[in-house]
């Protein structure tokens, strides 16, 4: 984690989410009520973020092995294209400390996008940033995507309601994109052995898909 705040330039004014959150609000967490809970700029993430893939990624990890569940490896390379190419979203707090981060794919020439990656700082979870990411990276995939299907993957039930709140509904793994890259992604999952052996036809993630067209 960072000792060092970084002071956020946020670019794309078009793009750019502004979501605080009440300056009174309270949470119970641990037993304890914290009190103000920080606004949170959630944006299009873009090529002045890439300091911050170090620690995107570091959390991501981290939170996987203290849950004892899968995670899908991304190299910071693929998440500095992401970045680049205005497939991701970030969020931080409204003095610049990273809070949040996920990132779209599209797969079958746009035909199917996947909502992947999404994590939030230790610090600012329980507060609703994880919903607020949510969203505006299934907003950013309608946008980029109009036409795609969207889908995810996950063992939490937080995202599932997450996604089910979007319009997102239980499916088969048939119904997920053929693509051969997006199954490689899971190699670095520990459950991954379970896919393999059930012919990538389930796993322990629940698969969920938006469709536009319904």
């Amino acid at each position: 984690m960072k000792t060092q705040q970084h002071t956020t330039d946020f670019l794309d004014k078009d793009l750019l989410f502004s979501l605080p959150l009440p300056q009174k609000s309270t949470l119970i967490q641990n037993n304890a009520i914290i009190d103000n809970l920080p606004d949170f700029k959630v944006q299009v993430a873009n090529k002045d973020h890439i300091s911050w893939i170090k620690e995107i990624c570091d959390v991501t990890l981290s939170s996987a092995l203290s849950r004892g569940t899968g995670i899908s490896g991304r190299s910071a390379e693929s998440l500095e294209a992401k970045m680049k190419n205005g497939e991701a979203i970030i969020a931080f707090t409204s003095d610049g400390k990273w809070a949040g981060f996920s990132f779209i794919s599209s797969w079958e020439n746009g035909k199917y996008v996947s909502n992947s990656g999404l994590i939030v700082a230790p610090e600012f979870r329980h507060t609703g940033l994880a919903k607020l990411i949510k969203r505006k990276i299934f907003e950013l995939s309608r946008q980029k995507y109009p036409e795609a299907s969207i889908f995810s993957l996950t063992t939490g039930l937080a995202v599932m309601k997450m996604n089910h709140e979007l319009g997102f509904e239980p499916v088969t793994y048939s119904e997920l994109t053929k693509d051969d890259v997006f199954w490689e992604s899971c190699k670095s999952c520990v459950n991954c052995p379970i896919l393999i052996n059930k012919e990538r036809k389930n796993c322990l993630c629940t698969a969920m898909l938006y469709d536009p067209k319904q």
